[in-house]
């Protein structure tokens, strides 16, 4: 383990964002990121996953940490179900094609999301009619202040619509270090009908799908709709899906009856981030080395090297747009560093 000065972020970021750390350390067990924690000549201090969830900014005047802790591995099972442990710094499509392989369902609707396993319990990450909580286990976290493990349950997690515990109370103050799902082995519940997913299906002339036919779809789906972070800069959905009222959709209905959505209480709906954004003309537009991704609006992109404050002053642009049309907020899924 060796502390390195003046580094790019470039590559480890999926936004390709060219900011630098002041000093930088890839931590691979946990007795060397109680030592790297325990410094107190690094008083600032990053803790970096996938970084598949941020925009950088800006330089960073401090130690960014990244979280290389590996290994994959089954804590128990029965007849029905079994449950495996994923470290931290495994890649999050990594792990789901090794549960996919293994005949282990459950989070094949998840297939292709970019991150690594440890940050997928902060966002409580989902995709096609699946989240992270409906599989989840517990988590082992290690608290900053103490160096000391610390289990956490689902209930404690108290996991929402992309928001968990990590992001509220104990933000900042833990980073987990593995995560534990508890995977089907037979009779997989399969989730075929959110989105796109039974028309590929029909496309692939599969009638009977498995979960490995549920995870090809999918990527079949996201590869067509998503650009890959290895050729355009990109963090996935830069924003969260907004829940509004019925009352408020029905007035959105007056002059877009094309509106979609999707159910989530009684007097509340889900609309898709990415129509509001198409519909207010941002689909596909490019300014300069950044813009909207041209097949799905909810991406924002890096198109060589653009500075992370162009892209965030993009983002600004499309929330006061989206404000001013639909009486709608939308709230950016990425951090913002």
């Amino acid at each position: 383990m060796q502390i390195q000065n003046n580094i790019s972020l470039k590559p480890f970021n999926t936004f390709g964002i060219d900011a630098k750390a002041k000093h930088f350390v890839s931590v691979n067990n946990l007795d060397d990121l109680k030592h790297i924690l325990s410094l107190e000549n690094q008083p600032n201090k990053l803790i970096l996953g996938g970084g598949s969830n941020m925009l950088l900014t800006q330089d960073f005047d401090g130690l960014v940490i990244r979280i290389n802790l590996k290994g994959i591995k089954i804590i128990s099972e029965n007849e029905d179900t079994v449950i495996v442990q994923a470290n931290a710094g495994e890649n999050w499509h990594e792990f789901v094609l090794w549960c996919i392989n293994n005949d282990f369902g459950g989070i094949e609707n998840l297939s292709l999301i970019p991150g690594n396993v440890g940050t997928a319990p902060i966002q409580n990450i989902g995709a096609y009619g699946v989240e992270l909580k409906d599989v989840f286990e517990s988590c082992e976290a290690m608290e900053l202040s103490t160096k000391n493990i610390k289990s956490f349950s689902k209930t404690d997690c108290n996991f929402g619509y992309r928001n968990s515990v990590f992001k509220q109370e104990a933000r900042g103050k833990f980073i987990i270090t593995s995560v534990n799902f508890k995977l089907s082995k037979k009779h997989h519940k399969l989730n075929i009908n959110y989105g796109a997913i039974a028309s590929q299906l029909k496309i692939m002339n599969v009638s009977n799908p498995t979960i490995q036919d549920i995870s090809k779809a999918i990527i079949s789906i996201r590869e067509s709709k998503l650009p890959n972070p290895k050729e355009i800069g990109n963090s996935g959905s830069f924003f969260k899906n907004p829940v509004i009222s019925k009352t408020h959709f029905n007035s959105i209905l007056l002059n877009f009856n094309d509106a979609p959505s999707y159910p989530v209480s009684e007097n509340e709906v889900k609309v898709p981030a990415g129509w509001l954004i198409e519909k207010a003309g941002f689909k596909g537009k490019r300014f300069g080395d950044y813009g909207i991704h041209k097949n799905q609006a909810l991406v924002l992109v890096n198109y060589g090297n653009a500075q992370g404050a162009d892209i965030l002053k993009l983002s600004k642009l499309i929330q006061k747009t989206i404000k001013r049309i639909f009486g709608i907020s939308i709230e950016a899924e990425v951090n913002i560093l």
